[in-house]
């Protein structure tokens, strides 16, 4: 089993300590510099001001990526089951008049 060791974050100047998993450290840190990044923008852009008030735009824009980000994948994974069962139905017909041909013919 893996076990859990405390990592440290800094995130807009503040520094945040997080039990994480051995194998997943690589992972929060990385998670922690882009959310670090996000609420940097967020700050800079001089229209919202507190810590908190930065934190919960910068959720709704990490949000507001994801959920479009998944929007896009779901959209092409369905385009791509379209063209899968395209490509077996054309298969199907040819095997079908490959099979009408058949050897004796």
């Amino acid at each position: 089993m893996t076990q859990a060791n405390t990592v440290t974050v800094h995130i807009l100047d503040k520094e945040y300590c997080i039990a994480c998993p051995t194998d997943e450290r690589a992972n929060l840190e990385s998670a922690a510099r882009y959310l670090d990044g996000k609420m940097r923008e967020v700050r800079s852009s001089g229209k919202v001001i507190g810590g908190d008030r930065v934190a919960v735009m910068a959720a709704l824009n990490i949000t507001h990526d994801l959920l479009h980000k998944q929007q896009r994948l779901d959209q092409e994974a369905t385009s791509t089951r379209e063209t899968v069962r395209d490509l077996l139905d054309r298969v199907d017909h040819a095997l079908a008049a490959d099979h009408q041909d058949g050897p004796g013919s």
